[in-house]
């Protein structure tokens, strides 16, 4: 069993900055690469960044330049610094990791529960 747990969302003020962590845990072998996604209330889930094992990085057009994803291979930990913030990134974040499990053959997407970022004064 693989567990992907989110946290660090709360509520910001506009321009605010904020820090989030996203572990995965359990029987895991190897994992390929983790990313962030969000999903703003009424909208679909959209990608914000990922981040593979070998540390290459990919956005979201929207977000780059103010938001920096980052990695702790040896705690199987990413991470994602969100700085000036706008009420348009209030959304759910979601963390995801691409896992091979411990005896398992294939790679296996597994998602976190999500955190709460809200912008707001």
């Amino acid at each position: 069993q693989v567990q992907v747990l989110e946290s660090g969302g709360g509520l910001v003020q506009p321009g605010g900055s904020l820090r989030l962590s996203c572990a995965a845990s359990g029987s895991i072998d190897n994992i390929i690469a983790m990313g962030w996604y969000r999903q703003a209330p009424g909208k679909q889930r959209d990608l914000v960044a990922t981040i593979t094992s070998g540390g290459s990085t990919n956005y979201a057009d929207s977000v780059k330049g103010r938001f920096t994803i980052s990695r702790d291979g040896a705690k199987n930990t990413v991470y994602l610094q969100i700085n000036s913030l706008n009420p348009e990134d209030t959304a759910v974040y979601y963390c995801n990791a691409i896992v091979l499990p411990v005896g398992g053959r294939s790679y296996i997407t597994f998602w976190g529960q999500g955190t709460l970022v809200t912008v707001s004064s």
